[in-house]
């Protein structure tokens, strides 16, 4: 497995120009900061900080100015306004950002290019601005890796189909694709966790919708099948594991054992399913995504039938 990638900080400018149009961000001072970093994914109302207490201040995270803040500071005189702002921005914060298009008195723009402290408006309420940010620097912050291996989305279970290459996946994929299900990722799947059990996975933008097919060459999924035959990203449910059948190997024949296959921390149950001439791979892989979504609804047909079981010989 590859080895996990742990997102540490981002800049100003990343945030800005990933996030403008969604968080409708309009930078209005400080442009020459925007390299600064973010180092947290929450964000901080500095209402302490601007009556100078400092000791719990979060400097690392984007401070957000709401209504309360900037009332606090249009009813302070102007030389107390910039030592307000000086003893903020003197913190290293990354950024300002005030909300409902408030319009930011002279000398907070002053000390913003003065201190090269990028300064945004948005229209947005704090309240609202706070829990869609908070939800974006999740997903930026999220520990991410690649895996090898093609995701699809079966009757909304995200299901990851790992092997050796040349086991089948892609056939096996294809198949499941021409019986209406959906792509996400073929051969190599990036994988992040946004929250902590839940992993997603998503292809990389220069091969999506696009599959490899041993004998035939690369063919456009969208384009063959309709564009409802490929997906962004989906949350990853279930791992198929495909191996070469030799005599011998043990198989799971009542599912009362439960697999997992450890991503990023997280525990995704696991199927192993061996290959041998006659075995309907995508007829398998389908029903182990069905059998894992009556599972996620409080349905498990193993355990159901073993305790029928007991009862009868109980009876007897």
């Amino acid at each position: 497995m590859a080895q996990a990638k742990l997102i540490e900080s981002i800049s100003v400018r990343e945030f800005y120009e990933s996030f403008k149009e969604h968080l409708q961000l309009d930078l209005v001072a400080g442009e020459r900061g925007l390299n600064k970093v973010i180092r947290e994914k929450s964000l901080n109302r500095p209402a302490l900080a601007l009556t100078g207490y400092y000791k719990y201040f979060a400097n690392k995270r984007i401070q957000l100015f709401g209504a309360g803040e900037m009332g606090y500071l249009r009813d302070s005189p102007e030389n107390k306004q910039k030592s307000i702002l000086e003893g903020i921005v003197d913190k290293h914060i990354p950024c300002l950002i005030i909300s409902r298009n408030l319009v930011p008195p002279p000398v907070m723009l002053e000390v913003a290019e003065e201190y090269r402290v990028p300064t945004f408006r948005t229209p947005q309420k704090s309240k609202d601005f706070t829990a869609e940010a908070t939800v974006l620097l999740e997903h930026k912050f999220a520990p991410r890796t690649t895996l090898h291996g093609t995701l699809l989305d079966i009757k909304g279970i995200g299901t990851l189909l790992r092997g050796k290459s040349g086991v089948g996946k892609s056939e096996c994929a294809l198949a499941l694709i021409e019986r209406g299900h959906s792509l996400v990722a073929d051969d190599l799947t990036y994988v992040k966790r946004v929250a902590e059990t839940e992993i997603v996975g998503s292809s990389a933008e220069l091969n999506r919708g696009y599959m490899e097919c041993r004998g035939i060459g690369i063919i456009n999924i969208a384009e063959m099948f309709g564009i409802r035959s490929v997906r962004l990203d989906k949350r990853i449910d279930l791992v198929v594991s495909f191996h070469e059948w030799v005599p011998g190997t043990p198989e799971e024949r009542t599912g009362l054992e439960e697999n997992f296959y450890n991503i990023l921390d997280v525990d995704v149950p696991h199927v192993e399913i061996p290959v041998r001439p006659g075995r309907d791979l995508a007829r398998l892989t389908e029903v182990a995504a069905l059998v894992q979504a009556l599972k996620r609804m409080g349905h498990d047909s193993a355990k159901e039938f073993n305790e029928r079981l007991i009862e009868a010989m109980a009876k007897k």
